[in-house]
């Protein structure tokens, strides 16, 4: 069990301040280590109770942050007042500011060429010292063996020792766990991170991010595609909240 987190729906999640998770992922960037970080929210910790290979995966991981504001909510009444929500999307854009700082190469991996090109053109704008070693966009279907050990040897010889990865849940946290070792980068599972940072997709305001209702503004926005996630993994979530709740009070 690692120190300073707490199993929740089953799910280890690190309390971990913003200072915490950058100054770790950042040290092991530096010093050419494996490594795999992933970002879980409520769909994330619901869809593991099920998902045998996510749930795997997850206990893989090196770091586990609380993405979803449920998430770091659940976290506060459990023994950790003080945890903030540590999303995707806003530890991406700050790492990106500290590899520009500190010249580690990063490398995207994931969602379209055409996401891919608007998103670099934005880094480029934003951080014009950021050094991008490189992209990828794989075939949305199953990669054969020989394919993924090429993505692999392209990513390793690339020099990159940040591997944001935006291939969405539950495929990217099983692809990561499946490179531990085989990776030379610290890879980061941010889902619709790329999305919005390219202008693909627009975040909720900021305060609707303070309530917590990021999740609702993306319903309102993409109904049709979201309604069926968050009915059955936000209803599952809450009726698992009194027995999570109550199990921390009995300790």
């Amino acid at each position: 069990m690692r120190s300073g987190s707490v199993a929740l729906l089953g799910t280890r999640i690190d309390a971990l301040s913003w200072e915490q998770a950058l100054g770790r992922i950042l040290r092991w960037a530096r010093e050419k280590q494996s490594r795999m970080v992933c970002l879980c929210n409520v769909h994330v910790v619901v869809s593991a109770r099920n998902d045998e290979a996510l749930g795997r995966a997850l206990q893989l991981a090196d770091m586990s942050t609380p993405d979803g504001a449920p998430v770091a909510w659940l976290m506060r009444q459990t023994g950790w007042p003080e945890q903030q929500r540590i999303s995707g999307p806003d530890l991406m854009w700050n790492l990106m500011a500290e590899a520009e700082r500190l010249q580690l190469a990063i490398f995207l991996l994931g969602s379209t060429e055409t996401t891919l090109a608007r998103l670099t053109q934005r880094l480029q704008q934003v951080f014009p010292d950021l050094q991008i070693a490189g992209m990828l966009s794989p075939p949305f279907r199953r990669l054969s063996a020989s394919e993924d050990e090429q993505m692999v040897e392209i990513i390793n010889h690339s020099g990159a020792r940040l591997l944001f990865v935006g291939l969405g849940c539950p495929k990217q946290e099983i692809w990561m766990a499946a490179q531990r070792d085989r990776v030379q980068a610290v890879m980061l599972g941010v889902g619709a991170a790329f999305d919005y940072h390219a202008g693909v997709l627009r975040r909720a305001p900021h305060s609707w991010q303070r309530l917590g209702l990021e999740w609702l503004y993306r319903l309102c926005r993409e109904p049709s595609r979201l309604m069926k996630r968050y009915l059955i993994t936000n209803s599952l979530f809450l009726l698992a909240l009194p027995g999570e709740l109550w199990r921390y009070t009995r300790h």
